[in-house]
């Protein structure tokens, strides 16, 4: 591969199947700031329309967009199926979302004028999305964006670049003009150049804590930017009294393997008091063994696909022998049948013995399990990290939830639910190493415009009753 271009390879093949050149993100920039101010102009209700068909575009397109990302990521298909409704699914929530959010109000002011509450769009803004789901989070920062009046330029991550080229010839399609949503091929560099640019307005970010914190790094001294940031989570799902073993054990293997364990909000640590723990870890064990891992076109469909590539892979299986060195015990073996392609089985390791545990976003099938003594302790070990996106606690009742809901520090927190189960009408993001405070979803529309306060007459009208000399 050359510097200047952009290979995709499929993860359940190991075969190439897309290349296309770098993009250049300066004349990106350029053509964004000049297709900004008629874009901005148009009436909302123009552009709300527009978005519209780019939704009728994504349902007429829905079987080769789903097959698409099913190929580029890995995940089984009818996952990919679900990822491309919420795609078509995103637009009629954020034009919600605006008109709560954002919406035109009329305030009261003196002397008969008029004060007035509306919102403006920031203008550019760069858009860098994730592998896991490389059609619906960064459509969930798009959409709100367009609906805003600002134009994108959208960078794909490198990992997922036909997904993101499907995506935006969706809106091309649909009639939104060319320069107002682009889509800029490349990796970090191209990245690097749209955070850095004074000519960008703002920064939408879903990925990695590291390459957050870079990007906040950057950005420390450029106050007059937007930054939303999306960083992922260290995620506990704890487990005190209950009687639903089998449901309790579903859930849980449903918030740490849906995407195999690729999803910000998946459950890395699994949290069990003693009361409950011979219980709930072999029925969760059992399941997780009768699991199918295959690939993303196989009758009968699997419940997890590969990882995303066999780098990924390497770091996961590296991590689990790394874990059992510390004094980890595994309950069920990360497994690699094929060495040259990046399927892994899920993987549970006790490690309640392990001193220190390291608090990172391990991403992908790999389960961490933590005796407690109680229910306060396992607050306590549910909130050891850095983290703060999503919690989940089976069992208990009413009035063991409100302590948890009051006591847990992260953005979602869900009860008898998975870690996973985030609702697109409601806001999505978390806090510290997890967020920067600018949660998406149902709140986007909070970070893609700002709100311009006004007092208005319609000819000038005013005196100074004190003060003045006598003339």
């Amino acid at each position: 591969m050359a510097d200047n271009e952009l290979v995709s390879i499929e993860p359940a093949t190991g075969k190439e199947f897309w290349r296309a050149p770098v993009g250049d993100a300066d004349q990106a920039i350029e053509r964004a700031r000049q297709a900004m101010r008629e874009w901005a102009s148009q009436p909302l209700g123009q552009r709300m329309e527009l978005l519209r068909r780019f939704a009728n575009e994504v349902r007429k397109q829905a079987e080769p967009f789903a097959e698409l990302i099913a190929r580029e990521t890995g995940k089984p298909l009818w996952e990919a199926r679900t990822e491309v409704e919420a795609v078509v699914g995103k637009v009629e929530i954020s034009i919600t979302a605006y008109a709560e959010r954002t919406g035109r109000k009329k305030l009261s002011s003196a002397l008969q004028g008029t004060a007035a509450l509306r919102h403006k769009p920031h203008g550019v803004m760069a858009v860098l999305g994730p592998y896991n789901f490389p059609a619906h989070l960064p459509n969930g920062h798009i959409v709100p964006a367009l609906i805003a009046g600002n134009v994108v330029i959208f960078k794909p991550s490198e990992k997922t670049p036909a997904t993101g080229e499907f995506l935006v010839k969706c809106f091309h399609a649909a009639g939104v003009p060319e320069g107002v949503i682009q889509c800029l091929q490349g990796g970090i560099a191209q990245g690097q150049a749209l955070v850095e640019s004074w000519m960008v307005d703002g920064v939408l970010f879903t990925g990695s804590a590291r390459a957050g914190i870079a990007i906040n790094r950057k950005l420390a001294t450029d106050p007059g930017k937007i930054v939303a940031l999306e960083m992922g989570g260290n995620n506990p799902i704890v487990v005190i009294d209950t009687p639903k073993i089998e449901d309790a054990a579903v859930t849980i293997i449903q918030s740490a393997f849906t995407s195999a364990g690729q999803r910000c909000t998946a459950a890395r640590r699994l949290i069990v008091t003693d009361a409950m723990y011979d219980q709930i870890v072999p029925a969760v064990k059992l399941l997780a063994e009768r699991l199918i891992v295959g690939e993303p076109f196989a009758d009968p469909q699997p419940f997890m696909g590969p990882v995303i590539d066999n780098a990924t892979a390497d770091l996961l299986s590296e991590s689990f022998v790394e874990l059992m060195k510390r004094g980890g015990r595994p309950l069920m073996h990360m497994k690699r049948p094929d060495e040259n392609l990046p399927f892994l089985s899920p993987a549970i390791l006790d490690a309640t013995d392990i001193h220190e545990r390291p608090d990172i976003e391990l991403f992908g099938p790999l389960l961490q399990v933590i005796r407690v003594a109680d229910f306060n302790e396992a607050i306590t070990e549910a909130n050891a990290t850095r983290y703060g996106l999503s919690a989940s606690l089976i069992g208990g009742g009413p009035q063991d939830f409100e302590m948890f809901w009051n006591e847990i520090r992260a953005g979602i927190v869900n009860w008898n639910r998975p870690t996973n189960g985030a609702s697109s009408a409601a806001p999505f993001g978390g806090v510290g190493l997890s967020g920067n405070h600018r949660p998406a979803a149902f709140y986007a529309a909070d970070y893609c415009a700002y709100p311009v306060a006004s007092t208005e007459m319609e000819q000038p009208r005013a005196s100074i009753g004190v003060g003045l000399a006598d003339n």
